[in-house]
């Protein structure tokens, strides 16, 4: 099942007419709460990283 590349080419333009695509508004909203949680993920695990060390660093005595 060989197909032209000219086909192909024509097939992959009619399918990407159907897509439906984000405005620019929900791309922006989007973009900031991937932003967001990527700042509050960091915070979190910066968090739990400093508990875990102090109490490494507590239970094995270590200064």
């Amino acid at each position: 099942m060989a197909l032209s590349p000219f086909k192909f080419l024509q097939e992959v333009r009619t399918e990407t007419n159907k897509v439906t695509w984000p405005s620019r508004r929900e791309t922006m909203i989007t973009t900031i709460m991937v932003f967001v949680m990527v700042a509050l993920s960091s915070i979190f695990f910066f968090a739990a990283d400093m508990i875990i060390r102090y109490l490494v660093t507590f239970l094995l005595g270590i200064h």
